[in-house]
């Protein structure tokens, strides 16, 4: 009997003792009195506000990581190009020949021909007041042009076609510039307004391809670039007398420079278009991450699929986007001839569509970054002839190895992060399992 009533308190005892053995909540931890209650109210509220915490840290670290990586990218890039600028030139190369004799020489002219390049390089694009004008006029195409193709990536499109919708924008704003008798005050802004949509209706082609085929927009953009190159520009300056200036000595096919009254107005040297590049940036950030056409246009970039069970309409967002895409190339196209008042011939649009790429991925398809990215490479673009007119003599080619370089490693940041040894080495979970048992 003894035994029977020592064991029967400890069974009842035992349940009290330890309530956080049940499977269900006990009654002091859902009633909230005592103490238990209230600490278990204390975790929740902590449990709570972490989930709230951890997004804000994560994001912060991921984007001191993207600022980090793109930073060393680029000196990086410029470290590999000072080599080749050493490299390249002839008294570097002649000393050489007694480097083990005299090492000393090697390293001095090398110093002094890097110094020099970036010298000169630094002085063209931001030396005085003139350079950063020359700078900004020069980043502004590449900004909007950057920002189309960084709207496309946003919804899963690569758009390679900025180059034509360029060309049909210097088209559209040259023809209406010099031919279209209009009043100043209309002259400018319809100029502007043709470009824009002789782009925009440009790339509408390659998303309502995509759309209604399936093709996908770089075979498309690439066949466009092409027709719009070698067909239609090349047409309107061969064959149409509007597009051919009169008594041009040259003897190329170029259109006559819009009026005065059709060009950008400039403020110390700085015309319109740099501060609507800046402009068009906002808008697209605006459109992005403020109205209901970017939510669609992140969500079909992120899964088409999932957000046409969600009652998405991929097709309008791949011709609207592409549409945009095309009309911010349109702009950019509006800098060269109613910002430079450029004569509009063959070699005017250049590279701009090709370097809106790399502008695009080396600002990680941001609006900012497109900026920023811009105006490294209308630096660099703008500082690139200094340097072969330096004492030192280095190509300008080297300009457009080190844009090459950055958009390489800016596309492989494991390897920039191991170059720089920013990533740290830690045990995996197997080594730390034996570490812990030994």
């Amino acid at each position: 009997m003894s035994e029977k009533d020592d064991k029967v308190p400890a069974e009842e005892s035992s349940p009290a003792e330890s309530p956080a053995r049940t499977d269900g909540p006990t009654a002091s931890s859902t009633s909230g009195e005592g103490e238990p209650g209230a600490k278990s109210g204390s975790e929740d509220a902590t449990a709570t506000k972490s989930p709230e915490t951890k997004p804000a840290g994560r994001s912060s670290s991921a984007l001191v990581d993207t600022v980090l990586t793109t930073a060393a990218a680029i000196f990086l890039a410029l470290v590999i190009g000072a080599v080749l600028m050493a490299l390249s030139n002839q008294e570097v190369i002649d000393s050489m020949g007694y480097f083990f004799v005299y090492p000393w020489d090697f390293f001095t002219r090398s110093f002094d021909v890097v110094t020099t390049s970036y010298g000169a390089l630094l002085k063209a694009s931001l030396g005085s007041g003139e350079a950063v004008s020359h700078t900004l006029n020069r980043a502004a195409p590449l900004i909007c042009a950057g920002l189309g193709v960084s709207l496309a990536f946003r919804s899963g499109l690569f758009n390679i076609g900025a180059q034509g919708q360029i060309i049909l924008g210097t088209l559209a704003a040259s023809y209406v510039g010099f031919t279209w008798d209009l009043p100043a005050v209309l002259l400018l802004p319809t100029s502007v307004l043709a470009g824009i949509l002789a782009g925009a209706l440009w790339g509408a082609i390659a998303g309502l391809l995509k759309a209604a085929t399936g093709a996908h927009e770089v075979i498309s953009t690439i066949m466009l670039n092409s027709i719009a190159a070698s067909g239609i520009l090349a047409y309107a300056l061969g064959e149409m007398k509007s597009f051919q200036r009169p008594g041009d000595e040259l003897g190329l096919p170029q259109s006559p420079p819009v009026p005065d009254s059709a060009a950008f107005p400039e403020v110390f040297g700085v015309h319109l278009g740099v501060l609507l590049a800046i402009l068009a940036a906002v808008v697209v950030w605006w459109l992005l991450t403020r109205s209901t056409l970017g939510f669609e246009l992140r969500s079909v970039g992120a899964n088409p699929d999932a957000s046409r069970t969600a009652g998405m309409s991929t097709g309008k967002v791949f011709i609207l986007t592409m549409a945009i895409a095309g009309a911010l190339s349109g702009l950019a196209a509006t800098m060269l001839i109613n910002g430079d008042q450029a004569s509009n011939n063959a070699s005017l649009v250049g590279t701009i569509g090709f370097d809106a790429i790399t502008v695009a991925l080396l600002g990680r398809g941001t609006p900012l970054g497109s900026v920023l990215a811009g105006l490294l490479f209308g630096a660099l673009a703008v500082g690139g002839g200094a340097m072969q007119t330096s004492s030192a003599g280095t190509a300008p080619e080297i300009v457009q190895v080190v844009q090459g370089l950055i958009v390489l490693f800016v596309a492989a940041p494991a390897a920039v992060r191991w170059l720089v040894r920013q990533r740290r080495k830690e045990p995996t979970d197997t080594f730390a399992a034996k570490e812990a048992t030994a």
